[in-house]
């Protein structure tokens, strides 16, 4: 009688090849941080946004690695009262994209929900912007880096800074010090309201 073999088709996996799946974040073309402010003021705005950061989650070579708590905000740049108000979230991601190309993907999310662009701080299903791209500094007029108008935002500062109170804006200094500049005046926490980092 034969001895009875294990099945070889059932092997452990070796330590080796665990330990670099493990490391894929942060051995795989040298993925950076990057700063991603999401808002969105017609629709469901919270299933929105919780979908946006679902479709930034699903995106190869990004990790949605924070989701800030959620705030509500008085419209930018428009009339008090000519629209609703926006619901908006940070997120920190770890990315091996370029900035170009995580640009393309926050497009590519906002027009999977239907953005129109039709006037400046026009009312919106969802708004993805990069505010900031590891230490990048650049006046690409396509893509200017950090964002122009992030820290003259308390809606883009006070999630941020809640995601990370140390964080600094190339040029304009601490996020906690220029938040405490601005204030927090209509920018009200929604505590009532979460989103979940991606499965």
């Amino acid at each position: 009688m034969k001895p009875t073999q294990s099945d070889p088709t059932v092997q452990p996996v070796p330590a080796s090849v665990v330990e670099t799946v493990d490391a894929a974040d942060t051995t795989l073309s040298n993925p950076r941080w990057a700063v991603l402010a999401l808002g969105a003021n017609l629709g469901n705005r919270l299933e929105t946004l919780q979908g946006a950061v679902d479709a930034l989650g699903d995106t190869p070579g990004l990790r949605v690695k924070a989701v800030s708590p959620v705030y509500e905000t008085a419209p930018w740049g428009v009339d008090p009262g000519s629209q609703p108000s926006y619901l908006n979230a940070v997120l920190l991601v770890k990315t091996t994209l370029p900035p170009s190309s995580l640009l393309e993907r926050a497009h590519a999310v906002e027009e999977a929900f239907h953005r129109v662009r039709e006037e400046r701080w026009g009312a919106r299903t969802i708004d993805v912007d990069i505010v900031a791209y590891a230490d990048t500094v650049s006046e690409d007029p396509v893509l200017t880096l950090p964002h122009p108008r992030a820290h003259q935002r308390a809606f883009v500062l006070a999630p941020w800074h809640d995601v990370d109170p140390e964080a600094l804006i190339p040029g304009h200094g601490p996020v906690a010090e220029l938040l405490a500049a601005l204030g927090h005046e209509g920018v009200t926490p929604r505590a009532d309201l979460e989103l979940r980092l991606p499965e």
